[in-house]
C-alpha cells in the first residue's frame, strides 16, 4: 500500500502544479477515447507525444508543468478559440488563467522557431521539390504548370493601442470594418500550407501583399531564366502575370474563355478549402472569437495554427466533430478586381497575356 501510494504522488507531482487545486484535473490521455482526444486538441495522441518531443528543447525546463501539458493547454486554445480561463477551467486543465497565458506563450514562441515552422511550412526550394508539387496538381486537374494557390484571408484582432507608433490602430481595419491581419496563404492541391504571410493589417491589399512576397520574386526569377513552364492561380484580385495566372474577365458564355474560366475557379477552390479547413479545425483563427493580442502575437499564432495543420495533413487527421457545412465567416475579402484589360504598356500584363491565351488554345478550344 505504501508503495502504492508513493507512486500515486509521484504521478500527481508530475501532472499536477498544485494538489490542493488540482485534485480533480484528469490526464486527457486516459479519460478521452481517440476520437474524443482529437475533438478536443486536434491531433491524435501519438501526434501529440511528437509535438511535445519536437517543441521540448526549444521550451524552459519547468518543475511545475510538464511540457505535455503545456501543449496540451495550448492545443486547446487553438482548437477552441475560448478565454484563458474558460481553457484553464477545462478538465483536462485545472489551470489559472495566467499559467494558461504562460503555456499558451511558450508553446507559441517554440512553434514559431525557425526550425520547426521551416520543417512544416515549406515551399520548394529546388527544381525537384517544384516538381512534386506540380505533379500533385496536374494528377488532380489535368494541366501542368501549377506549383500553388495564393489568397488572403483576414484574421480579427482586437483594436491596437490607438497610441502606438508601430502597429498604428487604424491600419488594421480592412473593407469590412473590423481589425485584422490579412494574412496570404499559398496551398498545394493536397490543402498543405506551402507559405503563410501574417505581418500586414487588415487595411493591405491582397494584391500588395503578393507583389512584395518572396514567392512572387521566386517565380518571377525562374520566369526570367526561362524556366517558364511553373505558374500559380490567384483570384481577380491579382495582376495577371506569366507566373500568376487570374480569372479571364466576363468570358461569352460556351466560349474557350468560359471552359477555361470554368476549369480555374474549380482549381482556385482549393485554397478556399484550406483556409475553411484550417479555420474550422483551429477555431482561435475565426472571425467571431477575434485573437485579443497584440498584432506580434496575434501573428505568432497564426503562424503556431498553420504549423499545426501542416501536420494533421501530411497525416491525414479527419475534420473531428466539426461540421464543414456550419456557415461562418472565414474572413475572405475580395478586393476589388484588377484590370487585367487596360490599354497600356506593360510587359509583364502583356507577357501574362499570351500565357494565359496558349493555355486556352491548348486546353479548351
Amino acid at each position: 500500500m505504501m508503495q502504492f501510494n508513493m507512486m500515486q504522488n509521484n504521478i500527481f507531482d508530475e501532472w499536477f502544479t498544485e494538489p490542493r487545486r488540482y485534485m480533480l484535473q484528469e490526464n486527457p490521455f486516459d479519460v478521452l477515447s481517440d476520437r474524443q482526444f482529437m475533438g478536443t486538441y486536434r491531433l491524435s495522441k501519438v501526434l501529440v507525444d511528437e509535438l511535445t518531443e519536437t517543441v521540448k528543447p526549444f521550451m524552459k525546463a519547468s518543475k511545475a508543468l510538464s511540457v505535455q501539458r503545456k501543449v496540451l493547454t495550448a492545443l486547446r486554445f487553438y482548437a477552441s478559440g475560448s478565454y484563458q480561463q474558460d481553457i484553464g477551467e477545462h478538465r483536462g486543465a485545472a489551470l489559472s488563467q495566467a499559467s494558461v497565458s504562460r503555456c499558451l506563450t511558450e508553446v507559441t514562441e517554440a512553434l514559431n522557431n525557425y526550425q520547426i515552422m521551416n520543417k512544416y511550412i515549406h515551399f520548394p526550394a529546388n527544381m525537384l521539390e517544384l516538381n512534386i508539387v506540380r505533379r500533385g496538381f496536374y494528377d488532380k486537374y489535368s494541366i501542368p504548370g501549377i506549383v500553388g494557390v495564393v489568397d488572403g484571408t483576414h484574421i480579427a484582432i482586437v483594436p491596437p493601442n490607438s497610441e502606438d507608433e508601430l502597429y498604428p490602430e487604424h491600419i488594421y481595419v480592412n473593407r469590412k470594418g473590423y481589425h485584422s491581419i490579412n494574412t496570404q496563404l499559398i496551398c498545394d492541391s493536397d490543402l498543405k500550407i506551402l507559405n503563410v504571410c501574417c505581418k500586414f493589417p487588415g487595411s493591405v491589399h491582397d494584391s500588395h501583399i503578393w507583389r512584395l512576397s518572396l514567392v512572387q520574386e521566386l517565380l518571377q526569377h525562374l520566369h526570367s531564366i526561362g524556366q517558364t513552364s511553373y505558374f500559380m492561380l490567384g483570384d481577380s484580385g491579382y495582376g495577371l502575370r506569366p507566373w500568376l495566372m487570374t480569372p479571364i474577365y466576363e468570358p461569352q458564355e460556351n466560349s474557350s474563355e468560359a471552359r477555361c474560366n470554368k476549369w480555374f475557379c474549380k482549381t482556385r477552390s482549393i485554397i478556399e478549402r484550406c483556409n475553411g479547413v484550417l479555420k474550422m479545425r483551429f477555431r482561435c483563427l475565426l472571425k467571431h472569437r477575434v485573437l485579443h493580442y497584440s498584432p506580434p502575437k496575434a501573428a505568432s499564432i497564426i503562424n503556431a495554427c498553420v504549423t499545426l495543420h501542416n501536420i494533421c495533413i501530411t497525416n491525414k487527421l479527419p475534420l473531428v466533430n466539426i461540421d464543414e457545412r456550419e456557415d461562418i465567416d472565414l474572413g475572405i475579402i475580395n478586393d476589388l478586381p484588377v484590370n487585367n484589360n487596360v490599354n497600356q504598356i506593360n510587359p509583364e500584363l502583356t507577357a501574362g497575356k499570351r500565357f494565359q491565351k496558349q493555355i486556352i488554345n491548348r486546353y479548351f478550344q
